[in-house]
C-alpha cells in the first residue's frame, strides 16, 4: 500500500507539472518578441521619406530599447543565475528590468506628444533653419535627453521605488504598470475625432459617396469631385476638415476602433506593450493633420517644408491633382493618395 501510494503521488506530481501554465518569463519573452516583430513590420511598411522629424528618431530609439530589453531577458532566462561585473543576476531581474521599462514607457507619452507638437510648430513658424546634419544631431540629442530625463524621474520617484521594493520582497509576484497618460491621450484624440466627425458628418458622407478608388502612377489613390473655387477649397478649414477625416480614417480606422474598445472596456494594458511604434505613428498622423488644419493658410507657401507622414499623404487634400479624362468625367477630380 505504501509503494502504491508513493507511485500515485509521483504520478499526480508529474501530471501537475505537465498541466502547469506557461512560465511567466517565457510568456514575457514571447510578448516582447511579438512587439519587436510588429515594430519591424511597421517600420518596413512606412514610406521612405527624406524629411527629418522628431517622431521618426524616437520610433527608431523605441525599437532599439525593445530589442535591448529582449536581449537582456534572453540572456538572464538562458543562464538563470550568473555574475557579471560583480553583480549577481537571477530570474528576479527579468521582472525588475521589465518593471523599470514599463514605468519609463508609461511616463513618456506626454513628453513625446508635446515635443512632436513643438517640432511641427517650429517647422511651420520658419523660426529654425538648421542644416541637414545639424538637424539630425539635434533630434538625436533631444531623443537621448528625453529618455535620460524620464528614466531619472522614474528611478527617483518614491512611489516607483516603493513598488520595486515591494516586488523584491514578494518575488513570486510581478505586477506591471499601466499608464494613465496613454489612456487620457487616447481619450482626447478619439474625442476630438468624434467631435470633428459630428461637425462635418454631412460633408464626410457626401465625399465618401463620391470617392472612387483607382491606380495612378503605380499608387492606389482615392479621388472625388471638388469645387472649381480653388482659393476657397485650399484655404478653408471647413472644406479641409472632411478631407482630413477621410484620409485619416482611411488609414487608421481599425486602430481608432481598437482605441474605442479599449476606452469603453477600460482595458488595463501593461505600459511596455502600450508604448509601441504603430501607436506613435497613429499619434503622428493625428498631429500632422491637426497642424495642417490650424495652418491651412500657410499650406501653399513654398518657403515652408511641410511635414511628411509615412502612412498618409495629406498633401493631396489641399493641392488637388486634376485628371480630366478619368472615367469620361466632365469635372476635374481631386486626388488623395492613401
Amino acid at each position: 500500500m505504501t509503494a502504491l501510494s508513493s507511485e500515485n503521488c509521483s504520478f499526480q506530481y508529474q501530471l501537475h507539472q505537465a498541466n502547469q501554465p506557461l512560465d511567466g518569463n517565457c510568456l514575457l519573452f514571447l510578448i516582447i518578441l511579438g512587439k519587436i516583430l510588429l515594430n519591424i513590420l511597421t517600420l518596413g511598411m512606412r514610406r521612405k521619406i527624406i524629411y527629418q522629424n522628431f517622431m521618426e528618431y524616437f520610433c527608431i530609439s523605441l525599437a532599439f530599447i525593445d530589442l535591448l530589453l529582449l536581449v537582456n531577458i534572453s540572456i538572464i532566462f538562458y543562464f538563470r543565475d550568473f555574475v557579471l561585473l560583480g553583480i549577481r543576476f537571477t530570474k528576479y531581474h527579468i521582472c525588475l528590468f521589465t518593471q523599470i521599462i514599463s514605468f519609463t514607457y508609461g511616463f513618456l507619452h506626454y513628453p513625446v506628444f508635446l515635443t512632436a507638437c513643438i517640432d511641427y510648430y517650429l517647422n511651420f513658424s520658419k523660426t529654425t533653419k538648421l542644416a541637414f546634419k545639424c538637424q539630425k544631431l539635434f533630434y538625436f540629442f533631444i531623443v537621448i535627453l528625453i529618455w535620460i530625463s524620464v528614466l531619472a524621474y522614474v528611478l527617483g520617484d518614491p512611489a516607483v521605488y516603493h513598488s520595486l521594493k515591494a516586488q523584491s520582497i514578494y518575488s513570486y509576484q510581478c505586477p506591471f504598470y499601466s499608464s494613465t497618460q496613454s489612456y487620457w491621450l487616447s481619450f482626447a484624440m478619439v474625442g476630438i475625432l468624434f467631435m470633428a466627425f459630428l461637425t462635418s458628418w454631412s460633408e464626410v458622407t457626401a465625399l465618401v459617396q463620391a470617392v472612387r478608388m483607382t491606380s495612378y502612377m503605380n499608387e492606389t489613390i482615392l479621388y472625388f469631385p471638388f469645387s472649381s473655387h480653388c482659393s476657397y477649397t485650399l484655404s478653408s478649414k471647413k472644406t479641409l476638415l472632411p478631407k482630413f477625416i477621410i484620409c485619416f480614417l482611411g488609414t487608421w480606422l481599425p486602430f481608432v476602433l481598437l482605441q474605442v474598445i479599449i476606452l469603453l472596456l477600460k482595458v488595463q494594458i501593461p505600459a511596455y506593450i502600450e508604448m509601441n511604434i504603430p501607436w506613435l505613428y497613429f499619434v503622428n498622423s493625428f498631429l500632422i493633420a491637426t497642424v495642417y488644419w490650424f495652418n491651412c493658410h500657410k499650406l501653399n507657401s513654398r518657403d515652408i517644408a511641410l511635414p511628411v507622414d509615412p502612412f498618409v499623404s495629406w498633401k493631396c487634400c489641399f493641392i488637388p491633382l486634376t485628371i480630366h479624362n478619368l472615367e469620361q468625367s466632365e469635372k476635374p477630380i481631386s486626388i488623395i493618395i492613401c
